[in-house]
């Protein structure tokens, strides 16, 4: 592990950090689409991939995590005020806590129903509680307020990076989009 703090995230934080994005946009997306459905073969098969979309955040996060603890952020801009640089460090360990807390919630709520996740029609994943339909009621409600909370949390990060680079006019976003160059280095 390196002691020096790069300028911008490294090419495999911005790939697991984008391909995590994507990958909640669709199996979030998914789900609002599916969950009024009524019951067919197309609906299951949503579920289907809703759930493999899950488990894939569930394994990216999991690698994310790991390479973060290994390789340093970069440095936040010395002008921003502190209560600022807390509120980062708290919505990023909230992102990185929501990643990895949301699959598992799905995962125990199909568990719940009784309905098996086979991630990727290849391969069943273990049930990690039994059947029980009261928790199962519980645990959607959790699935569903970690997916909105993640939402809302997500929406401020964004919005939040727009600000610094169009109102503060500093680096913030070019540390995580690869085609902003640095002001200075254009």
């Amino acid at each position: 592990m390196s002691t020096t703090v790069p300028a911008r995230y490294t090419k495999t934080a911005i790939a697991l950090h984008w391909l995590i994005f994507v990958l909640i946009a669709c199996g979030f997306t998914l789900a609002v689409y599916m969950v009024d459905l009524p019951l067919s073969p197309q609906k299951l098969k949503y579920f289907s991939w809703h759930k493999w979309i899950g488990v894939t955040v569930f394994l990216a996060a999991l690698i994310r995590v790991g390479w973060r603890l290994t390789h340093p952020a970069p440095s936040l801009p010395v002008a921003m005020p502190q209560w600022e640089q807390h509120a980062v460090v708290a919505a990023h360990a909230a992102l990185y806590v929501l990643i990895v807390i949301i699959p598992i919630t799905g995962w125990l709520y199909s568990s719940a129903t009784g309905v098996p996740t086979v991630y990727l029609g290849l391969m069943q994943l273990p049930d990690l509680v039994p059947k029980d339909k009261p928790l199962a009621e519980q645990l959607k409600f959790a699935h569903i307020s970690l997916n909105y909370t993640l939402f809302v949390i997500a929406c401020i990060h964004a919005a939040a990076a727009l600000r610094h680079h169009f109102v503060d006019r500093d680096e913030v976003l070019s540390r995580m989009v690869p085609a902003i160059r640095p002001r200075g280095k254009e």
